[in-house]
């Protein structure tokens, strides 16, 4: 039988527990999202957390998601046209959350899964799995540590152009997002060359293995 202090102290552990997941985005309503610039959505996150949980951001991650053919489909998106959703993007970009082990949320902007997801819920109906794929469309994944990608990321915005300097969607309404080094890096992340850009570019099976793990 369980003593008075025994439970005490189990309630108490149950409740640290909990606490070590944060809610870092109350509601999805009040993250900056502008259609199409997935990269600047998912760096405003980064932006967020730094300011609003500035201790949890080591336990945060960009995620760059796109191959040498640059056609990757991913299901569940609101963009997506048929009864799955499925689109195929030339890339796209979440943002990850990975305060223990055996939790990892995912907070992806274009999904119509809950925001956040479960790492597991959203590979399974976003990316179901390369078997049913021609190798062309295989997703690789170049993972960058939130903080590192806040500080370094730079984009004019000029893939968004047409020849003649007319946007092809309509960009943020805030000024374009620079730092010192580069005006505009974006491609060093979007390619998925295993020796060059930030992070570290992994195939759909390591990037599972690497962030869901169940608890035992």
């Amino acid at each position: 039988m369980a003593t008075e202090s025994n439970v005490r102290i189990l309630q108490e552990n149950q409740g640290i527990l909990k606490k070590s997941v944060v809610n870092l985005f109350p509601k999805q309503g009040d993250c900056s999202y502008v259609s199409c610039y997935c990269e600047e959505n998912v760096y405003k996150l980064g932006e967020e957390v730094t300011k609003a949980h500035p201790n949890e951001l080591n336990k945060c991650y960009a995620v760059f998601i796109s191959n040498q053919s640059r056609t990757v489909p991913l299901w569940r998106q609101r963009a997506g046209k048929n009864e799955d959703r499925l689109i195929i993007w030339d890339y796209h970009v979440i943002f990850l959350y990975h305060p223990e082990p055996d939790k990892c949320l995912v907070y992806d902007l274009d999904s119509e899964l809950p925001f956040p997801t479960y790492v597991h819920k959203y590979v399974t109906e976003t990316f179901r799995t390369d078997h049913i794929l021609k190798p062309d469309y295989f997703r690789y994944f170049r993972v960058i540590p939130a903080g590192e990608f806040v500080n370094d990321f730079s984009s004019d915005r000029r893939h968004m152009k047409r020849p003649d300097g007319t946007w092809i969607k309509p960009p943020p309404n805030y000024p374009a997002i620079t730092n010192s080094s580069a005006d505009h890096n974006l491609e060093d992340y979007i390619q998925m060359d295993h020796n060059k850009g930030p992070g570290e570019v992994l195939n759909l099976t390591q990037f599972v293995q690497r962030f869901y793990k169940p608890a035992t």
